[in-house]
């Protein structure tokens, strides 16, 4: 190898006076198969980086094939030419990143998520006319325009409710001089100012949150809200100040909320008897009809790492926090925000990301150390000792903390790997059971 690029080199260099021009064109077309080659070997390395992920900057991408593309054309012919072409091409095609076959069990949690959005959003539906019905000798006609507070008094419509439409939250949401509120209407119409400070919203609000985490991740998608609401007072605030808190104050009348509709998805109630004060219509049949979905009921003792970061993503899919938290290391809900951020934050994340970037994950096999204690399994260490050595360093060693780290490669609905493969990283303690600590880690 080493004397042919010696003699690919000495051609290359040999003096061009009086040579013969096949002999140039040859020196030529091998010093423009060298610069691409360099470009190509250089793209290939950039693609093997990014481990069957794509990107949308590659560094030397254009100019590979740019410069392949004019050998190709100049010398459709030349067998190195064509080597080159091909890998040219086998770095393109990896470069769009790797793809695998849909399998229908990848995405049967969002049939399942739909059928159950379906049951909450008609009985919702249904309790909605029910309510709207027993207000009915109370409801104003029209939400817009709103009443005249110059000529209509406060004692003319207090204790009257309005169903007001379009509801944008949190969008106009403001604080006022007098209150937290949201605003609906404008000025050349009339505003109506929605409290937030009672558990009537406060409570029905909760509501929507449960329902959002635990049935149906896709409700983020809808913008405004309809809510029935009674008139309770009115006020002069200024819902377009901003931070500079610049601008005209208008009269609007406040009011607090009844009930709370997600059109297409929920209605939640305030209840004072309900947990936060607050209920969505069919909340009870939820429990039921997610066990019958379940796939994964709970963490075996002996399970793998890689394994049970399927359970963890089997869990977010199909929405059992219950058996998420069994995935997650105890230390890591220890704490003021711990348990707050593992059940909440952290669980609308992984549930946003399973619907709007990736609908599955795979696992590799887990690379195994020992972080702390003595390891039983290093065969190299343990060649160098006797018995009693292994005895004393286990005894001073303390308890054994073993670390796992596991890849997962995230593919998205069309089964496109999405972005290079993730580390998580997981732990046993005393040769118990593995949990995982990074549970933030996207897939």
């Amino acid at each position: 190898m080493i004397a042919k690029c010696a003699a690919v080199a000495a051609f290359a260099a040999a003096p061009l006076f009086g040579a013969d021009p096949a002999v140039e064109r040859e020196r030529a077309l091998v010093r423009q198969i060298g610069y691409a080659e360099h470009y190509v070997r250089e793209f290939e390395n950039e693609v093997a980086r990014q481990r069957g992920g794509e990107k949308m900057v590659w560094r030397t991408k254009n100019d590979a094939l740019q410069r392949v593309q004019d050998l190709k054309r100049n010398y459709p012919d030349d067998p190195r030419v064509e080597r080159l072409f091909q890998r040219t091409r086998t770095a393109l095609k990896k470069s769009k990143g790797d793809y695998t076959d849909v399998a229908a069990e990848w995405t049967a949690y969002l049939h399942n998520e739909e059928n159950l959005r379906k049951v909450i959003s008609e009985v919702g539906e249904k309790e909605w006319q029910n309510i709207i019905a027993s207000y009915s000798g109370k409801i104003i006609e029209k939400q817009s325009p709103a009443p005249d507070s110059e000529t209509v008094a406060l004692s003319d419509i207090k204790g009257r409710c309005v169903v007001l439409e379009d509801v944008e939250y949190p969008a106009k949401q403001f604080y006022g001089a007098s209150g937290e509120f949201i605003h609906s209407g404008k000025p050349s119409t009339g505003f109506w100012f929605i409290d937030l400070a009672g558990r009537d919203w406060l409570g029905p609000y909760e509501a929507v949150k449960r329902y959002r985490r635990n049935v149906d991740s896709g409700m983020e998608d809808v913008k405004k809200w309809t809510v029935l609401a009674e008139i309770t007072g009115i006020a002069a605030e200024n819902p377009y100040a901003g931070e500079n808190g610049v601008g005209s104050f208008y009269f609007g009348w406040v009011v607090k909320p009844i009930a709370i509709k997600v059109p297409g998805h929920v209605v939640a109630i305030h209840d004072k008897d309900a947990e936060s004060s607050g209920r969505f219509i069919g909340e009870e049949r939820v429990a039921a009809i997610k066990n019958g979905w379940y796939t994964v009921k709970e963490v075996p003792a002996d399970v793998t790492p890689d394994r049970l970061m399927e359970i963890f993503m089997i869990a977010i899919k199909e929405k059992n926090m219950k058996l998420y938290l069994e995935c997650i290391d105890p230390q890591c809900k220890e704490g003021v925000y711990g348990k707050d951020e593992s059940e909440r934050y952290f669980w609308d994340l992984h549930q946003e990301r399973f619907h709007r970037e990736y609908v599955h994950a795979t696992f590799s096999k887990p690379v195994i150390k020992v972080q702390k204690g003595f390891d039983k399994g290093n065969s190299l260490e343990n060649f160098f000792l006797d018995d009693d050595d292994k005895k004393t360093l286990e005894r001073i060693g303390g308890e054994l903390v073993e670390e796992a780290i596991v890849e997962s490669r995230a593919y998205d609905k069309n089964g496109k790997q999405l972005g290079t493969p993730h580390e998580h990283h997981l732990r046993r303690r005393g040769g118990g059971r593995w949990y995982i600590v990074d549970y933030q880690v996207r897939f």
